[in-house]
């Protein structure tokens, strides 16, 4: 019996259909991500978001000036802070950094990347208002050693953006600085809610493991149970078809899942 619970609330941030578009052999992947998120929704707790609502609800909150640096993190990140400031212009300046939560092997999760943190934010202006912006605001963890790894100036004008957050997660970030979420669900991390990215169930990068190749959601059946109680072998296998459309070498782009 899997261990993972079933959330009294799944949601799905829909990042495949604008991916399936791009496929090389994009009708048949269109079709199947169409077939993919009809089969999701059939489950009674499953929410489909979408990217367009969940920045409408961010810029919902109120206007801000442009900000001296926007640090993007990851490619989701880096993503969300061009869409908001194509919308609103409040990042002229981006810059990525990256860092993955990686598995362990001891039931935990470490924190990687390319190089230190603080040598990737060595860019960050020592003057200004800084933006940290993520797509999604899970346990915490990866947020909290972006915000920990600035230096103390830098975080004292920092201020936080993300599409969406499971809201018993917000008051950590924000006894370090302001937040602006475009969408809290109320509840327990796993157990009353859960946020996947729907890539991250076709693309292997979603689960990354210390020594071991990175997964994508469908190679854990354990957690696909979980999450699709009533239909995870038919999702299994759609998710297995379009993997085969849409999965992309080790090393290259990923649109994967970091709900961290």
């Amino acid at each position: 019996m899997s261990t993972t619970p079933t959330p009294r609330r799944l949601y799905v941030h829909d990042d495949l259909t604008e991916a399936a578009w791009s496929a090389p052999r994009r009708l048949a992947a269109v079709r199947l991500a169409a077939a993919l998120f009809t089969r999701v929704r059939r489950e009674p707790h499953a929410v489909v978001l979408t990217l367009a609502e969940q920045l409408d609800a961010v810029l919902a909150r109120g206007g801000r000036p442009p900000f001296a640096a926007a640090v993007g993190i990851g490619a989701a990140g880096a993503r969300v802070a061009q869409d908001l400031h194509a919308r609103a212009g409040w990042f002229p300046t981006i810059l990525r950094v990256d860092v993955s939560r990686v598995e362990d092997g001891r039931g935990g999760y470490a924190l990687t990347g390319p190089a230190p943190l603080a040598a990737q934010l060595a860019a960050v202006p020592d003057s200004g208002p800084v933006a940290v912006v993520d797509d999604t605001l899970f346990s915490g963890l990866t947020l909290r050693a972006v915000l920990g790894a600035l230096p103390a100036s830098a975080r004292r004008r920092a201020h936080v953006f993300c599409l969406r957050a499971v809201a018993e997660s917000v008051p950590a970030i924000q006894r370090l600085c302001p937040v602006t979420i475009g969408f809290a669900a109320p509840g327990r991390i796993l157990e009353d809610v859960s946020f996947i990215n729907a890539s991250g169930l076709v693309r292997r990068g979603a689960i990354r493991r210390a020594g071991a190749p990175p997964l994508a959601f469908f190679e854990r059946p354990e957690w696909m149970s979980a999450w699709f109680p009533s239909g995870a072998a038919e999702i299994i296998r759609v998710c297995r078809r379009l993997h085969a459309l849409l999965d992309v070498p080790a090393g290259a782009s990923l649109g994967a899942a970091r709900a961290v």
